[in-house]
């Protein structure tokens, strides 16, 4: 097999990250469904700066919608339901019996939990009692102080502990959310299916675990395949196991890859999609912002790979250390990676502030990047693209106005405030 062009990689991921059309396509239950199974999670975050990342990151796919309608299609349809996949994630339901087999193998392995488990029992019995017997229940609902002087994640109270035992083993499922806290009830109310459902043998998730990585991200390292859906953590040794079952059968092959020395594998019915991908001069195109916690962002180290972009969500590092800002979300115009952007909603003042637009180095000097092997970027047509998604962005986000306060380098910022106005 002839090595594959970095294009072609970087395009199939594109398309089965559904950014080969962004903010093009409508939300519906089928859509949000094939988005959520091709990639194999949304991403929940508490994080409310501008908005909760999972309505992002449907808005990067969708464009302006309601939240509402996809509350709906989670909590009332349960097309989707709240799981562990790379993170807390909402997975497809399609999914449940893969996920079933992680739900019962999490009940024997050593979480960390193991002792605490042993002295509280009864609470979580108690817990589980109380959710059978008043319906759905969030951790407000049980009053218990935590220990004195405890705080951070390790001193949850004990409820707490036992809601997230129970959730994570299965006995409960996420009902619903109210104002972003989860309310648990018994997991056969949630999704009937499950109390009869066969999940599948730990062998065989191993496997399914592969196979849903591979799709998402059309070819992979190995790197690549431990790090994009990093639930449940095993050892090394159950992912090659199940990846060298996959190569031995042909239903997974090894890819070359122009200018890498690692070894990239692929499902074998990705060969053509891949070689197609390939074969496309030009990317594809719209413009869109992700969200920090976007499955396309999900292993950074691969996004640096293939797009030229070095991306750290700042959230966690110290003011006075932060290079784009706090909540930067990354541009990505025409299938490359433009800039980030740095913005708040102020939900008093119906107001999109956008503190920084940071273009990247290539963009503004009008240079390929080496790494797609695509022609550069116009620069007149990404700050179109940019104020226009900043314009879908305010909308989306309940803001009637867009402040722009500076863009690196400043030179571009009265293009882009022009743009903004247009």
């Amino acid at each position: 097999m002839r090595p594959l062009p970095i294009r072609a990689v970087t395009g199939l991921f594109l398309d089965r990250q559904h950014l080969d059309r962004p903010r093009g396509r409508r939300l519906t239950a089928r859509t949000l469904t094939a988005f959520v199974e091709d990639t194999g999670g949304l991403q929940l975050d508490s994080i409310n700066v501008l908005e909760r990342a999972h309505y992002l990151t449907a808005w990067s796919r969708f464009g302006a919608f309601d939240p509402a309608a996809l509350d709906r299609l989670v909590w009332r349809k349960h097309v989707l339901f709240e799981y562990w996949a790379h993170a807390a994630c909402m997975v497809p339901r399609a999914h449940l019996a893969a996920w079933r087999r992680a739900m019962l193998d999490y009940t024997t392995r050593d979480t960390g939990w193991s002792k605490w488990l042993r002295t509280n029992r009864k609470v979580v019995n108690a817990v589980e009692a109380a959710i059978r017997d008043r319906g759905p229940l969030a951790n407000s609902d049980f009053r218990e102080q935590r220990p004195a002087g405890a705080a951070g994640w390790w001193n949850w109270k004990p409820a707490t502990h036992a809601l997230h035992y129970l959730w994570m083993t299965g006995r409960t499922l996420v009902h619903s959310r109210v104002h972003f806290q989860k309310r648990f009830d018994l997991a056969e109310r949630v999704l009937p299916e499950l109390a009869t459902l066969e999940p599948l043998s730990s062998a065989e998730f191993a496997r399914w675990h592969v196979r849903r990585s591979l799709r998402a991200m059309g070819a992979a390292t190995e790197i690549d395949l431990r790090l994009y859906l990093t639930f449940p953590r095993t050892p090394s040794g159950w992912r090659r196991r199940a990846l060298a079952e996959l190569l031995k059968t042909g239903e997974v092959v090894e890819v070359p890859v122009e200018g890498s020395k690692a070894r990239w594998v692929a499902l074998a019915e990705d060969v053509a999609p891949l070689a197609a991908a390939g074969r496309r001069r030009a990317p594809p195109r719209g413009t869109t912002l992700l969200a920090p916690f976007d499955s396309l962002l999900w292993h950074r180290d691969r996004v640096k790979r293939l797009f030229g972009f070095d991306y750290t969500i700042e959230v966690y590092t110290p003011g006075h250390k932060r290079v784009h800002g706090y909540y930067t979300l990354p541009v990505l115009h025409d299938g490359r990676l433009i800039g980030r952007v740095d913005a708040k909603t102020h939900r008093k003042e119906r107001r999109l502030e956008v503190r920084n637009v940071h273009f990247e180095d290539a963009f503004v000097a009008g240079t390929a990047l080496a790494t797609a092997a695509w022609e550069p970027a116009d620069v007149d047509a990404g700050i179109s693209g940019i104020a226009d998604a900043l314009r879908s962005l305010a909308g989306f986000v309940g803001a009637d106005t867009v402040t722009l306060s500076r863009t690196s380098p400043a030179q571009l910022r009265e293009r882009l405030t022009s743009a903004l106005e247009a």
